[in-house]
């Protein structure tokens, strides 16, 4: 799988995905450089060889929401989750209820070091001054307005959609977080993709040497042109 090959070329830690296409298919997939724990249609890798010690939490929301402690070597803590908002489909036909909306959310953001990342499929002129006109952005809304939580983009568009031969675009894949984690975040969405979803990728840094990178939506797209020499024998070595 694509996605996972870049994330060991990039030395990412963790990839998190949502409705990955392999699983939508029925495809069992594995990879040597990545652990992969599955949701229900969000999957997160952690890299094998990573510094950082995982341990998954349930807090509900049927698969559609992952929630992750990570454990630093200096014994610094924070919490990552993998969301994934949607309705879900029932014979193609999308049903009422979002099952990431029915996780526990209090007890998610109990710890405060905390960084959400994932499709949340919610339009707001809050985190997109492109916004086309808003919709089922109240959960998400509220949640960050009841937990202090920010929004953390370039302002580049994540999203496009075709229709009646029109392109659109919107961004709707981000990550939120508290103060304290926002100021220590660099974010990027400038990586084509073969996808309608962008890359969108974070690199966390606390101190000096001490950091994690997570990468997002990474769903199968070329990176040829992209890699340096050096980064080029670590894709040949990860395919190996």
């Amino acid at each position: 799988m694509m996605a996972l090959e870049t994330g060991i070329v990039w030395g990412a830690d963790v990839v998190m995905m949502q409705e990955p296409y392999v699983e939508r298919e029925g495809y069992n997939i594995s990879h040597p450089g990545y652990r992969l724990v599955r949701g229900g249609r969000t999957m997160t890798a952690i890299r094998r060889d990573t510094h950082l010690e995982f341990s998954e939490v349930d807090k509900g929301g049927d698969g559609d929401v992952q929630v992750f402690d990570i454990r630093y070597p200096s014994c610094r803590k924070m919490r990552l989750v993998n969301v994934y908002d949607q309705l879900r489909q029932e014979g193609g036909v999308r049903s009422q209820g979002r099952p990431a909306q029915t996780a526990r959310w209090r007890e998610i953001m109990e710890q405060e070091k905390i960084l959400l990342g994932g499709d949340w499929n919610a339009h707001s002129d809050r985190w997109d001054p492109q916004c086309p006109p808003k919709r089922d952005a109240i959960f998400l809304e509220n949640l960050m307005d009841e937990y202090e939580l920010i929004d953390v983009t370039d302002g580049e568009e994540t999203h496009s959609n075709t229709r009646n031969g029109e392109t659109s675009g919107s961004l709707i894949d981000f990550f939120i977080t508290k103060a304290l984690m926002a100021d220590r975040l660099e974010i990027s969405t400038d990586l084509a993709t073969t996808s309608d979803h962008a890359v969108v990728c974070a690199q966390l840094r606390w101190d000096e040497g001490e950091g994690a990178k997570v990468s997002r939506k990474i769903t199968g797209w070329d990176i040829d042109g992209l890699k340096s020499k050096e980064e080029e024998e670590n894709y040949k070595k990860a395919k190996k």
